[in-house]
Protein backbone atom coordinates (compact mmCIF):
# COMPACT_ATOMS: atom_id res chain seq x y z
CA UNK A 1 0.00 0.00 0.00
CA UNK A 2 2.79 2.14 0.86
CA UNK A 3 4.69 1.67 -2.33
CA UNK A 4 1.22 2.80 -4.21
CA UNK A 5 0.85 5.64 -2.56
CA UNK A 6 4.76 6.74 -3.34
CA UNK A 7 3.84 5.76 -7.13
CA UNK A 8 0.86 8.35 -6.62
CA UNK A 9 2.24 10.88 -4.80
CA UNK A 10 5.20 10.68 -8.07
CA UNK A 11 2.54 11.06 -10.67
CA UNK A 12 1.19 14.10 -8.99
CA UNK A 13 4.68 16.11 -8.18
CA UNK A 14 5.55 15.23 -11.80
CA UNK A 15 2.17 15.98 -13.31
CA UNK A 16 2.33 19.60 -10.99
CA UNK A 17 5.74 20.13 -12.86
CA UNK A 18 4.81 20.14 -16.36
CA UNK A 19 5.06 23.01 -18.24
CA UNK A 20 2.30 23.76 -19.56
CA UNK A 21 1.88 23.29 -23.76
CA UNK A 22 2.41 26.69 -25.11
CA UNK A 23 -0.09 28.20 -26.69
CA UNK A 24 0.49 28.49 -30.94
CA UNK A 25 1.60 31.75 -31.82
CA UNK A 26 -1.22 33.66 -33.56
CA UNK A 27 -0.05 36.08 -36.60
CA UNK A 28 -2.24 38.89 -37.36
CA UNK A 29 -2.34 41.87 -40.16
CA UNK A 30 -1.62 45.31 -39.37
CA UNK A 31 -0.24 45.61 -42.60
CA UNK A 32 -2.29 47.62 -44.64
CA UNK A 33 -3.29 50.18 -41.62
CA UNK A 34 0.24 50.33 -40.81
CA UNK A 35 1.50 51.53 -43.91
CA UNK A 36 -0.66 54.33 -44.23
CA UNK A 37 0.22 55.60 -41.06
CA UNK A 38 4.24 55.67 -42.33
CA UNK A 39 2.66 57.21 -45.81
CA UNK A 40 0.49 59.93 -43.81
CA UNK A 41 3.02 60.43 -41.11
CA UNK A 42 4.11 64.08 -40.08
CA UNK A 43 7.10 65.71 -38.66
CA UNK A 44 7.46 64.59 -34.77
CA UNK A 45 5.04 61.80 -34.78
CA UNK A 46 5.57 58.97 -32.95
CA UNK A 47 4.20 55.58 -34.33
CA UNK A 48 3.28 53.18 -31.93
CA UNK A 49 3.55 49.35 -32.73
CA UNK A 50 1.68 47.21 -30.87
CA UNK A 51 2.39 44.24 -28.97
CA UNK A 52 1.67 40.83 -30.75
CA UNK A 53 2.89 38.78 -33.98
CA UNK A 54 2.10 40.40 -37.23
CA UNK A 55 2.35 39.07 -40.85
CA UNK A 56 3.66 41.06 -43.98
CA UNK A 57 3.58 40.58 -47.15
CA UNK A 58 4.92 43.10 -49.24
CA UNK A 59 8.30 45.81 -48.38
CA UNK A 60 6.61 48.13 -45.73
CA UNK A 61 8.57 51.68 -46.22
CA UNK A 62 8.60 55.14 -45.70
CA UNK A 63 9.93 58.18 -47.68
CA UNK A 64 11.16 61.62 -47.11
CA UNK A 65 10.09 61.38 -43.39
CA UNK A 66 11.82 63.77 -40.94
CA UNK A 67 11.86 63.86 -36.50
CA UNK A 68 9.87 60.84 -36.76
CA UNK A 69 10.38 57.63 -33.68
CA UNK A 70 8.43 54.27 -34.91
CA UNK A 71 8.32 52.01 -31.60
CA UNK A 72 7.60 48.98 -30.72
CA UNK A 73 6.86 47.17 -27.36
CA UNK A 74 9.68 45.41 -27.11
CA UNK A 75 11.90 43.02 -29.73
CA UNK A 76 10.45 39.91 -28.19
CA UNK A 77 7.01 41.58 -27.62
CA UNK A 78 6.47 43.31 -31.22
CA UNK A 79 7.40 40.55 -34.05
CA UNK A 80 7.55 41.73 -37.67
CA UNK A 81 7.43 39.03 -39.91
CA UNK A 82 7.92 38.83 -43.95
CA UNK A 83 8.03 34.98 -43.86
CA UNK A 84 4.99 35.24 -46.43
CA UNK A 85 7.04 37.89 -48.77
CA UNK A 86 4.78 38.21 -52.40
CA UNK A 87 6.15 41.71 -53.36
CA UNK A 88 9.73 43.61 -52.54
CA UNK A 89 13.25 42.65 -51.51
CA UNK A 90 13.09 44.06 -48.02
CA UNK A 91 11.14 43.85 -45.13
CA UNK A 92 11.04 47.50 -43.65
CA UNK A 93 12.85 50.09 -45.84
CA UNK A 94 13.21 54.08 -44.71
CA UNK A 95 14.48 56.29 -47.50
CA UNK A 96 15.39 59.89 -47.95
CA UNK A 97 14.62 60.72 -44.02
CA UNK A 98 16.35 62.76 -41.28
CA UNK A 99 16.36 62.37 -37.95
CA UNK A 100 14.52 58.96 -37.66
CA UNK A 101 14.35 56.58 -34.63
CA UNK A 102 13.41 52.74 -34.35
CA UNK A 103 13.49 51.03 -31.48
CA UNK A 104 11.86 47.92 -29.22
CA UNK A 105 10.93 45.76 -32.17
CA UNK A 106 11.74 42.40 -33.98
CA UNK A 107 11.73 42.08 -37.48
CA UNK A 108 12.08 38.91 -39.63
CA UNK A 109 12.61 36.60 -42.23
CA UNK A 110 11.89 38.96 -45.33
CA UNK A 111 13.21 37.88 -48.51
CA UNK A 112 15.99 40.17 -48.97
CA UNK A 113 17.17 42.43 -46.55
CA UNK A 114 15.00 42.62 -43.09
CA UNK A 115 15.67 46.38 -42.42
CA UNK A 116 17.36 48.55 -44.92
CA UNK A 117 17.52 52.01 -43.96
CA UNK A 118 19.08 54.51 -47.28
CA UNK A 119 20.09 58.20 -47.99
CA UNK A 120 19.00 59.09 -44.30
CA UNK A 121 20.64 61.83 -42.37
CA UNK A 122 20.09 60.84 -38.58
CA UNK A 123 18.99 57.33 -38.19
CA UNK A 124 18.83 55.25 -35.03
CA UNK A 125 18.42 51.70 -34.53
CA UNK A 126 18.16 50.84 -31.25
CA UNK A 127 17.04 47.59 -29.48
CA UNK A 128 15.95 45.77 -32.68
CA UNK A 129 16.51 42.29 -33.54
CA UNK A 130 16.87 41.46 -37.04
CA UNK A 131 16.81 37.58 -37.88
CA UNK A 132 15.92 34.65 -40.06
CA UNK A 133 14.11 32.08 -37.93
CA UNK A 134 15.55 29.08 -39.62
CA UNK A 135 19.15 30.32 -38.75
CA UNK A 136 21.91 30.61 -41.21
CA UNK A 137 20.96 29.12 -44.64
CA UNK A 138 22.28 30.49 -48.08
CA UNK A 139 18.56 31.47 -49.07
CA UNK A 140 18.68 34.05 -46.40
CA UNK A 141 18.34 38.09 -47.24
CA UNK A 142 22.28 39.56 -46.83
CA UNK A 143 21.84 41.97 -44.22
CA UNK A 144 19.53 42.03 -40.85
CA UNK A 145 20.26 46.21 -40.29
CA UNK A 146 21.51 47.82 -43.00
CA UNK A 147 21.98 51.65 -43.46
CA UNK A 148 23.98 52.54 -46.73
CA UNK A 149 24.71 56.10 -48.13
CA UNK A 150 23.64 57.74 -44.36
CA UNK A 151 24.90 60.23 -42.32
CA UNK A 152 25.02 60.16 -38.32
CA UNK A 153 24.11 56.60 -37.54
CA UNK A 154 23.73 55.25 -34.34
CA UNK A 155 23.08 51.20 -34.25
CA UNK A 156 22.90 50.21 -30.29
CA UNK A 157 22.09 47.39 -28.46
CA UNK A 158 20.54 45.21 -31.29
CA UNK A 159 20.80 41.65 -32.55
CA UNK A 160 21.46 39.84 -35.58
CA UNK A 161 21.37 36.84 -36.82
CA UNK A 162 20.83 33.95 -39.74
CA UNK A 163 22.14 37.09 -42.65
CA UNK A 164 24.24 35.53 -45.68
CA UNK A 165 26.27 38.74 -46.11
CA UNK A 166 26.73 40.58 -42.41
CA UNK A 167 24.19 40.82 -39.67
CA UNK A 168 24.85 44.35 -38.27
CA UNK A 169 26.55 46.35 -41.66
CA UNK A 170 26.85 50.07 -42.23
CA UNK A 171 27.60 50.77 -46.17
CA UNK A 172 29.09 53.83 -47.79
CA UNK A 173 28.31 56.37 -44.81
CA UNK A 174 29.64 59.04 -42.25
CA UNK A 175 29.68 59.60 -38.83
CA UNK A 176 28.50 55.86 -37.26
CA UNK A 177 28.84 54.70 -34.01
CA UNK A 178 27.71 50.86 -33.57
CA UNK A 179 27.75 50.11 -30.06
CA UNK A 180 26.54 47.54 -27.66
CA UNK A 181 24.65 45.29 -29.89
CA UNK A 182 25.18 41.22 -30.21
CA UNK A 183 25.76 39.04 -33.58
CA UNK A 184 25.68 35.85 -34.25
CA UNK A 185 25.33 33.03 -36.97
CA UNK A 186 25.82 35.71 -39.80
CA UNK A 187 28.77 35.14 -42.93
CA UNK A 188 30.11 38.68 -41.45
CA UNK A 189 28.80 39.39 -37.75
CA UNK A 190 29.79 43.40 -37.94
CA UNK A 191 30.74 45.15 -41.02
CA UNK A 192 31.87 48.45 -42.04
CA UNK A 193 32.15 48.97 -45.35
CA UNK A 194 33.47 52.13 -47.83
CA UNK A 195 32.61 54.31 -44.28
CA UNK A 196 34.27 57.27 -42.40
CA UNK A 197 34.43 57.98 -38.78
CA UNK A 198 33.09 54.81 -37.58
CA UNK A 199 33.65 53.21 -34.28
CA UNK A 200 33.03 49.97 -33.14
CA UNK A 201 32.70 49.15 -29.57
CA UNK A 202 31.44 47.22 -26.45
CA UNK A 203 29.87 44.62 -28.97
CA UNK A 204 29.66 40.85 -28.95
CA UNK A 205 30.17 39.19 -31.85
CA UNK A 206 30.09 34.76 -31.85
CA UNK A 207 29.29 31.92 -33.84
CA UNK A 208 29.80 33.69 -37.20
CA UNK A 209 32.09 33.09 -39.97
CA UNK A 210 34.25 36.15 -39.41
CA UNK A 211 33.39 38.71 -36.31
CA UNK A 212 34.28 42.35 -37.60
CA UNK A 213 34.97 43.14 -41.09
CA UNK A 214 36.49 46.65 -41.87
CA UNK A 215 36.15 47.01 -46.19
CA UNK A 216 36.91 48.83 -48.79
CA UNK A 217 35.74 47.76 -52.24
CA UNK A 218 36.16 49.65 -55.42
CA UNK A 219 33.29 50.97 -57.65
CA UNK A 220 31.03 52.53 -54.77
CA UNK A 221 30.92 56.15 -54.13
CA UNK A 222 32.87 56.70 -51.73
CA UNK A 223 35.52 55.12 -49.96
CA UNK A 224 36.24 54.66 -46.05
CA UNK A 225 39.06 55.48 -43.55
CA UNK A 226 39.32 56.33 -40.12
CA UNK A 227 37.26 53.76 -37.75
CA UNK A 228 38.30 52.78 -34.37
CA UNK A 229 37.65 49.41 -32.81
CA UNK A 230 37.37 48.96 -29.29
CA UNK A 231 36.29 47.38 -26.03
CA UNK A 232 34.42 44.07 -28.62
CA UNK A 233 34.32 40.83 -27.62
CA UNK A 234 35.22 38.67 -30.91
CA UNK A 235 34.98 35.10 -29.86
CA UNK A 236 34.04 31.34 -31.11
CA UNK A 237 33.35 33.00 -35.11
CA UNK A 238 33.95 29.50 -36.43
CA UNK A 239 30.63 28.96 -38.37
CA UNK A 240 31.22 27.55 -41.71
CA UNK A 241 30.77 30.45 -44.57
CA UNK A 242 27.64 29.61 -46.17
CA UNK A 243 28.01 33.22 -48.30
CA UNK A 244 26.88 32.76 -52.08
CA UNK A 245 29.56 32.22 -54.35
CA UNK A 246 31.65 35.22 -55.35
CA UNK A 247 30.08 37.36 -52.87
CA UNK A 248 33.31 39.16 -51.28
CA UNK A 249 32.62 37.78 -47.75
CA UNK A 250 32.51 34.73 -49.06
CA UNK A 251 36.15 34.85 -49.22
CA UNK A 252 36.45 35.43 -45.26
CA UNK A 253 38.03 32.32 -43.65
CA UNK A 254 35.81 30.12 -41.04
CA UNK A 255 37.55 31.00 -37.47
CA UNK A 256 38.08 34.97 -38.51
CA UNK A 257 37.76 37.04 -35.57
CA UNK A 258 38.55 40.43 -37.32
CA UNK A 259 39.79 41.49 -40.94
CA UNK A 260 40.93 44.70 -41.98
CA UNK A 261 40.65 44.63 -46.04
CA UNK A 262 42.02 47.77 -48.48
CA UNK A 263 40.94 50.77 -46.08
CA UNK A 264 43.56 53.10 -43.77
CA UNK A 265 43.61 55.21 -40.63
CA UNK A 266 42.37 52.05 -38.63
CA UNK A 267 42.84 51.66 -34.67
CA UNK A 268 42.23 48.19 -33.26
CA UNK A 269 42.51 48.20 -29.18
CA UNK A 270 41.59 46.61 -25.96
CA UNK A 271 39.48 43.87 -27.73
CA UNK A 272 39.36 40.36 -26.39
CA UNK A 273 40.09 37.91 -29.48
CA UNK A 274 39.35 34.29 -27.87
CA UNK A 275 38.56 31.16 -29.81
CA UNK A 276 38.86 32.24 -33.27
CA UNK A 277 39.88 29.37 -35.19
CA UNK A 278 42.27 30.71 -38.01
CA UNK A 279 42.97 34.04 -37.11
CA UNK A 280 42.33 36.74 -34.32
CA UNK A 281 43.01 39.88 -36.78
CA UNK A 282 44.12 39.60 -40.68
CA UNK A 283 45.28 42.57 -42.52
CA UNK A 284 44.36 41.79 -46.59
CA UNK A 285 44.84 43.92 -49.64
CA UNK A 286 42.48 43.70 -52.55
CA UNK A 287 44.75 41.88 -54.78
CA UNK A 288 44.95 38.96 -52.49
CA UNK A 289 40.91 38.74 -52.26
CA UNK A 290 40.37 39.09 -56.54
CA UNK A 291 43.37 36.09 -56.84
CA UNK A 292 41.65 33.43 -54.66
CA UNK A 293 38.19 34.51 -56.01
CA UNK A 294 39.47 34.58 -59.84
CA UNK A 295 36.67 33.25 -61.78
CA UNK A 296 34.07 32.94 -59.38
CA UNK A 297 30.64 34.00 -60.60
CA UNK A 298 27.49 35.64 -58.59
CA UNK A 299 24.71 33.28 -57.87
CA UNK A 300 21.80 34.87 -60.17
CA UNK A 301 20.06 34.26 -57.01
CA UNK A 302 21.54 37.35 -54.93
CA UNK A 303 18.81 39.56 -53.75
CA UNK A 304 20.13 43.14 -52.21
CA UNK A 305 23.01 45.07 -52.19
CA UNK A 306 25.68 42.44 -51.75
CA UNK A 307 29.15 43.11 -53.39
CA UNK A 308 30.88 40.66 -55.62
CA UNK A 309 34.59 40.40 -55.95
CA UNK A 310 35.74 42.93 -58.99
CA UNK A 311 38.67 41.50 -60.69
CA UNK A 312 38.63 44.78 -62.72
CA UNK A 313 38.98 47.05 -59.56
CA UNK A 314 42.39 48.60 -60.89
CA UNK A 315 39.75 50.38 -63.13
CA UNK A 316 39.23 52.49 -60.60
CA UNK A 317 41.77 55.26 -60.54
CA UNK A 318 40.83 56.35 -56.90
CA UNK A 319 40.55 53.29 -55.24
CA UNK A 320 43.37 51.68 -52.92
CA UNK A 321 43.69 48.20 -52.71
CA UNK A 322 45.77 48.13 -49.98
CA UNK A 323 45.78 48.72 -46.10
CA UNK A 324 47.68 51.23 -44.56
CA UNK A 325 48.15 53.11 -41.58
CA UNK A 326 46.80 50.44 -38.54
CA UNK A 327 47.95 50.55 -35.54
CA UNK A 328 47.06 47.36 -33.43
CA UNK A 329 47.72 47.57 -29.72
CA UNK A 330 46.87 46.36 -26.22
CA UNK A 331 44.38 43.63 -27.15
CA UNK A 332 43.91 40.31 -25.57
CA UNK A 333 44.29 37.35 -27.23
CA UNK A 334 43.34 33.48 -26.57
CA UNK A 335 42.97 30.18 -28.48
CA UNK A 336 42.46 26.87 -27.78
CA UNK A 337 42.13 25.19 -31.07
CA UNK A 338 45.35 24.16 -32.83
CA UNK A 339 44.63 23.95 -36.24
CA UNK A 340 43.19 26.82 -38.35
CA UNK A 341 39.69 26.03 -40.58
CA UNK A 342 40.54 23.65 -43.66
CA UNK A 343 37.85 24.92 -45.96
CA UNK A 344 40.07 28.19 -46.83
CA UNK A 345 43.02 28.48 -48.84
CA UNK A 346 44.34 30.75 -46.75
CA UNK A 347 43.44 28.55 -43.36
CA UNK A 348 45.29 25.54 -45.11
CA UNK A 349 47.98 27.44 -45.75
CA UNK A 350 48.25 28.95 -42.51
CA UNK A 351 48.11 25.17 -40.94
CA UNK A 352 51.09 23.88 -43.16
CA UNK A 353 52.75 27.07 -41.86
CA UNK A 354 51.97 27.40 -38.29
CA UNK A 355 50.60 23.88 -37.56
CA UNK A 356 49.38 23.87 -33.72
CA UNK A 357 49.69 27.59 -33.64
CA UNK A 358 47.03 29.75 -35.66
CA UNK A 359 48.51 33.20 -35.76
CA UNK A 360 46.97 35.55 -33.77
CA UNK A 361 47.55 38.40 -36.34
CA UNK A 362 48.42 38.12 -40.40
CA UNK A 363 49.20 40.41 -42.96
CA UNK A 364 49.02 39.40 -46.19
CA UNK A 365 52.71 41.11 -47.09
CA UNK A 366 51.85 42.60 -50.62
CA UNK A 367 53.24 45.84 -50.80
CA UNK A 368 51.71 48.72 -52.01
CA UNK A 369 53.53 50.20 -55.44
CA UNK A 370 52.60 53.76 -54.52
CA UNK A 371 53.10 53.92 -51.12
CA UNK A 372 56.65 53.60 -49.26
CA UNK A 373 55.88 53.72 -46.19
CA UNK A 374 52.97 50.80 -45.10
CA UNK A 375 51.78 52.60 -41.78
CA UNK A 376 51.19 49.50 -40.17
CA UNK A 377 51.84 49.03 -36.19
CA UNK A 378 51.30 46.19 -34.02
CA UNK A 379 52.13 46.83 -30.09
CA UNK A 380 50.44 44.11 -28.01
CA UNK A 381 51.77 43.73 -24.21
CA UNK A 382 51.96 40.16 -24.49
CA UNK A 383 53.73 37.56 -26.88
CA UNK A 384 51.61 36.89 -30.11
CA UNK A 385 51.52 34.64 -32.98
CA UNK A 386 52.66 36.96 -35.83
CA UNK A 387 52.76 35.82 -39.51
CA UNK A 388 53.48 38.23 -42.96
CA UNK A 389 52.70 36.15 -45.34
CA UNK A 390 54.83 37.64 -48.38
CA UNK A 391 52.13 36.55 -50.68
CA UNK A 392 53.10 39.16 -53.31
CA UNK A 393 56.15 36.32 -53.72
CA UNK A 394 53.89 33.11 -53.82
CA UNK A 395 55.03 33.20 -49.67
CA UNK A 396 58.92 32.97 -50.42
CA UNK A 397 59.27 35.30 -47.98
CA UNK A 398 56.98 34.27 -45.41
CA UNK A 399 57.74 36.07 -41.65
CA UNK A 400 56.85 35.57 -37.96
CA UNK A 401 58.79 38.27 -37.13
CA UNK A 402 56.84 41.08 -36.13
CA UNK A 403 59.34 43.73 -34.58
CA UNK A 404 59.27 44.94 -38.03
CA UNK A 405 56.15 46.49 -37.31
CA UNK A 406 56.62 48.07 -34.00
CA UNK A 407 56.29 51.69 -33.75
CA UNK A 408 55.76 53.72 -30.47
CA UNK A 409 52.23 54.74 -31.04
CA UNK A 410 49.75 56.29 -33.50
CA UNK A 411 51.46 59.15 -34.15
CA UNK A 412 53.88 57.30 -35.84
CA UNK A 413 51.13 56.47 -38.04
CA UNK A 414 49.95 60.46 -38.41
CA UNK A 415 46.20 58.35 -37.76
CA UNK A 416 43.26 61.48 -38.54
Amino acid sequence: MKKLQFVLLALVLCWACTEAPKEPIVWKSIEKDLQAQFILAQDDDVIELPEGNFMFTRTLSMDGKSNITIRGKGMDKTILSWKNQTEGAQGMQISNGKNIVLEDFSVEDAKGDNLKVNDTDGIVLRRIRSVWAEGPKTENGAYALYPVLCKNVLMEECIAMGSSDAGIYVGQSDSVIIRNNKAYWNVAGIESENSKWVEIYGNEAYDNTGGILVFDLPGLTTYGHSTKVYKNTIRSNNYKNFAQKGNIVASIPPGSGMMVLATHDIEIYDNDFKDNTTVGIALVSYELVAALNEGEQEQESSIGGVQTVNNNYKADSLYNAFPYNVYIHDNRFTNKHWFPTFQNDIGKLLAMKSMFNPPDIVYDGIPDPERSERGICIKENEKIIFINLDAANEFKGLSKDVKTFACEDEKTLSLK
